[in-house]
């Protein structure tokens, strides 16, 4: 039995020194619907100048890069060799039935990439958590990962071996020659992946003693390196590592690979209008109200005065104004509205092999004084003297972005572990904040007390933006789950120096005094 993964879970990390991103992982449980709202409230200081005027919806929205994808499918390296629903399994099946479209076939090369993309960075994640500790491993973790390390070895060395078996077989039939370039790419990236993965375990178990069994381990991983690197040079590749050159063309054609490959796993986006038709809508109600009160004003000065005075004249000029005033006003009001009600951009989501939406995504953006900061989320931040008694009384601009994302279980893909889940990975870049800064560095004076000279020390002059998520899982049945995650960016002129992340002290918890305590 397969554990049930989370309905939402969340991931945050600094992706480079200007965007911050969060990965969220979305499992419907089996309801025909499911929805997921996401909530983030960023809290940035007044001195950062950003408030609607300076920062509008569209710039915000211009800062958000969101990706949007399949989970990939779990499968160990054994599973890989023998499940019937291994994609390797599946290419040769079809090379045996010829049943499926040449589409079909790579389709699965990709997917296979995709799953031993994965199974390779779960193994060096866990050869890294292994190698965190003490130096001297138990009796009991040193044979797991031996066996591990051999058992990875040996069932990669079996995967390539059967698909560059399947792919000489399949360069003897006639297909088309894009098909043919797309599988020489996959068998490019999958060579790249296994040589990634297995340096980088090999790189993290350099705290290991250098004796036996270690010193064979690391000498098998290696030279499963050295083999991929020579079947590339082989086959007259130019995704070669060299030691004294930039590896411009390394890095370029390794994300080329990757996008080229992991593309069957992104959902497409589809942008319905959904508000400004609304937003049409209620304009045209404005322009019959102010046009009744124009007309109005027009008949009960026919009737009072003649056409040809100039008190008739006066009096249309008037309700011309009058009703050109009344229309803005109701568009203003009319658009507030319909932004508290409707969202800014609504998307279909479609699977990109079968077409059909599996679901859709609506966002809104709201700052200015009219956004009320819900009382959890205010009371998650009073963590020390400071911001309990700062808040409210110091100027700082609120900003709340939301996402509902609604996903129909009934068209979404089905693996030997249950329902495919989505990915959402949202890269929100930080560099606007960051034009109003101070320089980072300043120098401040220092009395040396054994002489009572005057020098200088360095200052670091440095900025927080706290950011509050809130998460809610709403399914058919009614079931609704909360959570809430906070985060705090430091930020400098130069970009993201670090992120604290803070556990929710609980209800009824009181607020510490002891300062802020940093999260791993």
């Amino acid at each position: 039995m397969f554990q049930s993964p989370a309905p939402l879970q969340s991931r945050f990390e600094v992706h480079d020194r200007k965007q911050f991103e969060i990965k969220l992982e979305y499992q419907p449980s089996g309801a025909d619907e499911t929805r997921y709202l996401v909530e983030a409230y960023l809290f940035l200081p007044g001195s950062l100048n950003i408030d609607a005027e300076t920062y509008p919806r569209a710039d915000f929205y211009a800062d958000i890069h969101n990706y949007v994808r399949f989970k990939t499918p779990v499968m160990a390296v054994n599973e890989l060799l023998c499940s019937d629903t291994s994609p390797l399994v599946r290419l040769e099946a079809w090379l045996r039935t010829g049943m499926g479209s040449e589409k079909d076939v790579v389709y699965q090369a990709k997917l296979l990439s995709c799953v031993l993309r994965g199974a390779l960075r779960r193994f060096a994640t866990g050869v890294e958590s292994r190698c965190e500790g003490p130096v001297s491993l138990p009796t009991d973790a040193c044979a797991a990962l031996e066996s591990e390390v051999i058992a990875m070895q040996a069932g990669v060395s079996q995967v390539l071996e059967r698909f560059r078996a399947w792919l000489r077989a399949v360069g003897e039939l006639h297909l088309q020659e894009r098909s043919r370039a797309s599988l020489r790419l996959v068998d490019e990236y999958v060579s790249l992946l296994v040589e990634g993965g297995f340096r980088r375990s090999v790189a993290d178990m350099k705290a290991l003693p250098r004796g036996e069994p270690w010193h064979g381990l690391r000498k098998g991983l290696m030279e499963a390196v050295l083999r991929e690197e020579a079947y590339r040079k082989e086959h007259r590749l130019r995704s070669v590592l060299s030691p004294t050159g930039d590896n411009e063309e390394y890095i370029l054609r390794l994300g080329f690979l990757k996008k080229f490959c992991m593309n069957v796993l992104f959902l497409s986006s589809k942008r319905r209008q959904k508000r400004q038709g609304w937003e049409e809508m209620l304009f045209a109600l404005a322009a019959g109200v102010a046009m009744t009160v124009a007309t109005a004003v027009a008949f009960w000065a026919q009737e009072r005065y003649a056409q040809a005075s100039l008190n008739f004249f006066l009096i249309l000029v008037v309700g011309y104004m009058v009703k050109d005033r009344i229309k803005e006003g109701l568009r203003r009001m009319l658009s507030r509205v319909a932004a508290m009600h409707l969202a800014d951009r609504t998307t279909d989501l479609v699977d990109p092999v079968t077409g059909r939406v599996i679901g859709a995504c609506e966002e809104r953006v709201d700052y200015g004084p009219s956004l009320k900061v819900p009382d959890a989320v205010a009371a998650l931040r009073q963590r020390d003297d400071f911001l309990t008694a700062t808040q409210g009384e110091l100027s700082e601009t609120v900003i709340r972005y939301q996402k509902q994302i609604v996903l129909d279980a009934r068209h979404l893909p089905r693996t030997q572990r249950g329902l495919t889940g989505v990915t959402d990975i949202l890269r929100l870049n930080v560099e606007r904040f960051l034009r109003d800064m101070d320089e980072p560095e300043l120098a401040l004076e220092y009395v040396d007390l054994a002489d009572m000279s005057v020098g200088h020390i360095r200052g670091t002059k440095r900025y927080p933006v706290d950011m509050v998520f809130r998460f809610t899982v709403e399914e058919e049945s009614d079931k609704c789950q909360d959570s809430v995650q906070f985060v705090r960016l430091v930020l400098d002129r130069n970009g993201i120096q670090r992120m604290q992340r803070f556990s929710d002290p609980g209800p009824g918890a009181p607020p510490s005094r002891s300062g802020w305590k940093s999260a791993a």
